[in-house]
């Protein structure tokens, strides 16, 4: 073997091994990552746990948050004397919003809804108004940042009834849009006594749809059979896998009728100054477009609302997070380890 042979030999040994010996690395540093995460999690899910089995309750103060900001910007940007004179005026902002002893001012609240399809925010929401309403005081506000699409009829039902339990004892309920506020959630913002939204924000969509897809065909060119039996006329009107007859489908029309009524009725009694026909077509408008309508009440972002709160009442979010259910997370990502280590590290790279 000449030489030059047996140096392109070594060379390809050093090679297999120095790549075999990084891919050996490489998942060794992958799974040591992904075993210290998972001890950090779980870590903190049992500190969870530790502070009792309930969900919790925050709160923040929302004047202190901004104050902060400006605190900080106006220490960067203004000299000595100007920060002084700052300091100053603040100090007596503050104590003019301050009311005498004994004297209690009134405060904002504010809620956020981030709504899915199935409306399951909803169960955090009742539980925040079931708590504000053990404290709310008569002068106190409530303001609701709602994004939502729309969804099912009974969970927006449910989240705009818990929303009536305010207005119904008289204290003012604003909701602000700042993106989306369409079908079952505007059907929540109707409950506001003030609706702001921001100018392009989508607002509307007073309408039902309900579609599936019918597989019948299919299973009749392929011989299967598909039986469906019930009590009542209409106890099944239109099917996934049974062949749909006319008079169903007429009967499915007829209840999305009934519910879209529902809707106008719900939209009409809580904005009597709407007028409802020409707004109930199932369209979506923009911001600007909604307040020439009368679908809101004024052009504004939450943001700005804050502002203007801060500046003359104390101002509070309220979050209700829920507690962690920690034997279940446990087992379904004890269940994810057990599909061994080139799954993990596969998932791993799959999060690039």
């Amino acid at each position: 073997m000449t030489i030059r042979a047996r140096f392109h030999l070594w060379s390809r040994t050093l090679y297999d091994f120095l790549f075999h010996y990084g891919l050996f690395f490489a998942k060794t540093i992958t799974l040591v990552v992904a075993l210290a995460a998972f001890v950090v999690i779980v870590a903190g899910a049992l500190r969870e746990s530790r502070r009792g089995s309930s969900d919790r309750l925050e709160i923040k103060h929302v004047n202190q948050r901004l104050q902060h900001s400006a605190d900080i910007l106006n220490a960067e940007l203004l000299n000595d004397p100007e920060y002084k004179r700052y300091e100053k005026q603040r100090k007596a902002e503050d104590k003019a919003r301050q009311k005498p002893r004994g004297e209690a001012g009134a405060r904002l609240f504010v809620l956020d809804f981030d709504g899915d399809l199935e409306a399951s925010s909803v169960d955090s929401l009742r539980e925040e108004i079931s708590a504000l309403l053990q404290v709310i005081r008569p002068g106190d506000e409530v303001l609701l940042r709602l994004e939502s699409a729309g969804g099912v009829v009974h969970g927006y039902g449910l989240a705009a009834s818990q929303l009536r339990r305010l207005r119904d004892r008289s204290f003012r309920l604003t909701i602000a849009i700042d993106k989306v506020a369409a079908s079952g959630g505007y059907l929540m913002a109707s409950v506001a006594d003030h609706i702001v939204a921001a100018p392009f924000a989508i607002v509307g969509s007073i309408g039902v749809i309900g579609q599936l897809p019918n597989f019948n065909r299919l299973l009749r060119d392929n011989k299967i059979d598909y039986e469906v039996h019930t009590a009542g006329e209409y106890k099944r009107t239109l099917t996934l896998f049974g062949e749909n007859t006319d008079a169903g489908r007429a009967k499915f029309r007829e209840e999305l009728e009934q519910v879209h009524s529902l809707f106008k009725q719900f939209v009409a009694e809580n904005r009597p100054k709407l007028a409802i026909g020409p707004v109930s077509t199932g369209e979506y408008w923009y911001g600007t477009q909604a307040l020439a309508l009368g679908l809101i009440d004024e052009l504004k972002t939450s943001d700005d609302l804050l502002l203007e709160s801060a500046a003359k009442m104390e101002v509070y979010e309220l979050r209700q997070r829920p507690q962690r259910d920690l034997r279940k997370w446990l087992l379904g990502n004890l269940s994810q380890l057990g599909a061994g280590t080139s799954g993990l590290h596969r998932k791993l790279l799959q999060l690039r």
